[in-house]
């Protein structure tokens, strides 16, 4: 029966416990065999989010709880990946808002409940780790309500239920110190609180497709919740976008809902379930899927702009085609396009050759998830530096996105960390003391000045310093800013690096390289302490005399090479350079490689 199916989303910031949560009411509601191996995390299917521990991709699972069945649906808590929380928030009846016993309201919390809240849901709050020694749950709970009123949460809202938990634990309770057994009063509250949506049977067929997942056997398969009507397998359908025109028509071949983390095939998919269907080529995100007769598409919610976006070439260093299997600007646009269609977080657009791709997203870890997918599918490619997005307002004044950054740290690294935000651009909104010697501090902070800056915040505070950051909006441009002060260490020729010159070389600055790694003409194996780029030679060997004496050769040592993540190399470019990206390596390089033709260029530029 309709009646009993319960449609909910699990929203929190990043790290606050939703997917642990997830696998333990699957555990405890009976999804699994006795005898079944369940993995930890279960929800997290990607191989990047098993490795990062972050869900990247919303996905629904199902539980059966005393004659009704709850779909679940697993929402990332990154900020880059709200897209898929703002998608997933119209399919569903309800929300669970995990708060972290100890952290507190966090950026993406605030975020995540404004969304929920603009939807008309009415969340229950989890206060989630409460076995945690430093859990502070009842100030938590009143930080919470104080998020709601600020909010503008109505009074039906602001009557929220509360109930404590440990997710990893496996157990809640309605209050701090009751009885810690199971998460059945978490289900019963489910069930009691959210009133399942009413929806009529009588109409035709529609539903709005809100997750879009490739597969290899059924084609594009559409994730949505049935709004109306009921959907046979084998039905023709049309899908149509928000303006009402028709995008593709087919036919109905696969209907599947979820039980567990399982698709299972069914025949008829009722009006208020959230099911999966297969048979359309073309249809999209956003767009209605429906019976021919619906001319009416279901409303969706705008997706919020992206703020980021960077350029990907071929590549065109020497060293291409060594280590990749997929080169070419065809297969980079293909691959390129189809992830655009799949994530709407991300925008795609072209140069009139086709040989230049501009991918545009909300921020650096969601452009550094596709690029590392990218150089594990095989591909290589060349990476312009990042750069933000600007928009105009009415008076034609340049506007730039702004990023609320909130920081927890020891209180002896605040004036450090400060002074390098002051750098930034970055204007101190609140500094409050959380005990312990510790600070939370918030910032407004240009995105531009903001690129890489998590690894140079772990520096300041020796990687105890916690750091969150948020699209706050679109603010009035902030001036210039200076880029790197670094100049770049340049090859000057290609080839093998040499041991004994790297280590002469090592007092003129940090090196990115080590002995016997491949190197090019114009390819950047270093920072220079000083500005102005420099072309050295790290292939020098040492000459051999037949000449030996006691003591005559030193012991060279290298100083071991900093490991950079994508986003990090992105943000250390600056306009003249790229990052050269292959499945095993990922390059510094000028974009023009020839010294020669960069001062041409150079004296060009400055004489016009």
């Amino acid at each position: 029966m309709t009646t009993s199916i319960r449609n909910i989303t699990i929203i929190a910031h990043v790290d606050h416990g939703k997917t642990t949560l997830i696998d333990n009411l699957m555990k405890q509601s009976g999804s699994f065999r006795d005898n079944e191996v369940v993995d930890e995390r279960l929800m997290d299917s990607g191989e990047l989010e098993k490795e990062r521990g972050i869900t990247i991709l919303a996905k629904p699972a199902s539980i059966n709880w005393k004659d009704s069945r709850v779909n679940i649906i697993d929402t990332p808590g990154h900020r880059d990946f709200a897209a898929e929380v703002e998608r997933v928030l119209s399919m569903a009846d309800g929300a669970l808002l995990l708060v972290d016993s100890s952290e507190g309201v966090m950026p993406q919390t605030k975020f995540v409940l404004a969304k929920a809240l603009k939807q008309g849901l009415k969340p229950i709050v989890v206060i989630n780790k409460l076995d945690k020694a430093d859990q502070r749950a009842n100030e938590v709970l009143d930080e919470t309500f104080d998020l709601f009123v600020s909010l503008d949460a109505n009074d039906d809202q602001l009557d929220f239920p509360v109930i404590y938990a440990s997710g990893r634990s496996g157990w809640a309770s309605s209050e701090i110190e009751g009885t810690r057994e199971n998460l059945n009063p978490l289900l019963d509250l489910i069930i009691d609180h959210v009133k399942p949506a009413k929806f009529d049977n009588s109409k035709p067929f529609a539903m709005l497709s809100t997750l879009l997942y490739a597969d290899n056997f059924l084609g594009r398969s559409l994730v949505g919740r049935i709004s109306q009507g009921t959907a046979k397998a084998n039905q023709q359908i049309k899908a149509i976008n928000l303006g009402g025109d028709k995008v593709d028509e087919g036919r109905l071949t696969k209907i599947f809902r979820y039980e567990g983390t399982k698709k299972v095939p069914i025949e008829i998919g009722e009006a208020g379930d959230i099911v999966v269907i297969a048979g359309l080529e073309k249809a999209n995100v956003a767009d209605t899927i429906c019976d021919l007769e619906v001319i009416e598409p279901i409303k969706a919610t705008p997706i919020d702009p992206p703020t980021m976006s960077i350029k990907i070439t071929v590549n065109s260093s020497p060293l291409a085609g060594t280590e990749g299997k997929k080169l070419t600007s065809t297969q980079i646009r293909e691959r390129l396009v189809s992830e655009a269609q799949n994530n709407v977080g991300i925008t795609f657009s072209e140069n009139s050759n086709k040989d230049s791709f501009e991918i545009s997203g909300r921020g650096e870890l969601m452009l550094e998830i596709l690029l590392t997918q990218m150089r594990r599918e095989g591909f290589e490619m060349t990476v312009s530096p990042p750069k933000v997005l600007f928009q105009k307002n009415e008076n034609e004044e340049k506007l730039e996105p702004i990023e609320e950054i909130t920081m927890d740290l020891e209180e002896e690294y605040s004036s450090k960390v400060i002074d390098s935000m002051n750098r930034r651009k970055g204007k101190l909104i609140n500094l409050k003391d959380t005990g312990k010697n510790k600070k939370r501090l918030v910032f407004h902070a240009p995105t531009r000045g903001l690129m890489g800056y998590t690894s140079r915040f772990l520096t300041l505070t020796k990687g105890t310093g916690v750091i969150n950051r948020i699209f706050h909006s679109y603010g009035k441009f902030e001036g210039e800013m200076e880029g790197r002060r670094n100049g770049a260490l340049i090859s000057m020729e290609q080839g093998k690096a040499v041991a004994f010159a790297i280590f002469n070389l090592q007092a003129r600055g940090e090196m990115f390289i080590t002995h016997n790694d491949p190197v090019y003409e114009g390819m950047i194996v270093g920072l220079s302490p000083k500005p102005g780029d420099m072309i050295i030679n790290v292939m020098k060997g040492k000459k051999l005399t037949n000449m030996r004496t006691q003591g005559t050769d030193e012991n060279v040592v290298l100083t071991p090479v900093r490991k950079m993540s994508i986003a990090e190399q992105l943000s250390m470019l600056n306009t003249d350079e790229a990052l050269e990206i292959t499945p095993s390596s990922c390059r510094l390089r000028k974009a023009i490689l020839n010294p020669h033709e960069r001062k041409r260029i150079e004296k060009s530029a400055s004489a016009a």
